[in-house]
């Protein structure tokens, strides 16, 4: 009998904030049906149990649906809406406390803020983690903060102390990127083409400037089987090891990253298979960076709970026992600390 699965990026939202889930179902889900896709992100309790029981999905770990806190550009209503999120969801899950956790919602404009929320989370919430949508939308509505500066080292350390995972998650382009980029080519936003650039060009900064070397017991997750960045992870090193450092040395500068690409994916990330169904690029990315680093995921209601568990139960057979129910749960148990 195939284990009980555990599903990391599992999306809600507050009922307030259905117009904003609307506006997304028509872009990213799989009936772009936007009212059948707000009402499915605000039912916790009802519908989505009866899926998990039904696919044997024995926990959901619960986090705000993009563009979420990312998208409020003011600093203080950022917060206040993280908060306001936090407490929702938490309210919800007690409801079914076995079947469900979360990922802590934070706004990113202000790193000490966004580490003591992240502390409440944990700490009087029982989260297991933050979920944040990639890039913060700035004060000027055009810019984005990164978290790869090294004012982010008090974020990431509250991260460590806590032993908790970072999940960064894609968002869609706005501002500047999308004018330049993607608003006469509407199609390639979302899993198409911009979810990984974003995500990839973040993570990789991080790598870059140095925050998994400060910050060496940093867990982070990433999904959609990595987005893209396994399959470009020889190029990229061949091009930052044997290209870029030596050129830097010759200027008399040094890329922060003290180790290869690989060895920070094998280490320090880890990747999950939600909205992505296929075994043959699960079993490269296995190969790549470890069986250890991969974990089970549906990305539910962006996707169906029947594409991910169908697909994954007859996977099954493709994999030892031991191996299948590492990725089934054991590794999530690991990694976010669960105690079920």
């Amino acid at each position: 009998m195939a284990p009980r699965s555990i599903a990391l990026e599992e999306a809600y939202n507050l009922p307030s904030w259905k117009e904003m889930s609307e506006y997304q179902a028509r872009l990213f889900t799989a009936s772009g049906d936007g009212a059948q896709h707000a009402n499915r992100l605000v039912d916790i309790n009802k519908e989505r149990i009866e899926r998990m029981d039904k696919h044997n999905v024995e926990v959901s770990i619960l986090s705000l649906t993009a563009p979420g806190i990312q998208d409020f550009t003011d600093p203080k209503e950022a917060a206040a809406k993280a908060r306001e999120a936090n407490d929702w969801v938490y309210e919800q899950m007690k409801q079914n406390p076995t079947r469900f956790r979360a990922f802590a919602s934070l706004s990113m404009h202000d790193p000490k803020e966004a580490a003591d929320e992240l502390t409440r989370c944990v700490k009087e919430l029982g989260f297991v983690g933050a979920l944040v949508n990639d890039n913060q939308r700035a004060q000027d509505g055009q810019s984005i903060i990164f978290y790869d500066g090294p004012e982010w080292d008090v974020f990431w350390k509250t991260c460590e102390d806590l032993d908790v995972p970072f999940y960064l998650h894609p968002i869609a382009p706005k501002g500047y990127i999308f004018d330049q980029c993607f608003k006469e080519r509407s199609w390639l936003i979302g899993p198409v083409m911009s979810f990984k650039h974003g995500v990839s060009v973040h993570l990789t900064g991080m790598i870059v400037n140095g925050v998994f070397d400060r910050h060496p017991k940093l867990k982070v997750i990433i999904g959609h089987l990595g987005e893209g960045q396994i399959i470009d992870i020889s190029r990229a090193s061949h091009w930052l090891e044997d290209r870029h450092k030596p050129r830097f040395r010759a200027q008399g500068k040094e890329i922060a990253m003290k180790r290869t690409l690989l060895e920070y994916f094998k280490s320090q990330i880890w990747i999950t298979t939600s909205g992505h169904f296929d075994t043959k690029s699960l079993q490269f990315c296995i190969d790549t960076i470890g069986l250890d680093r991969c974990m089970f995921s549906i990305d539910y209601p962006y996707e169906h709970f029947e594409d991910a568990c169908d697909w994954w139960k007859g996977a099954e057979k493709d994999f030892s026992k031991q191996d299948y129910e590492a990725m089934t749960r054991g590794t999530a148990i690991e990694v976010c600390g669960l105690k079920l």
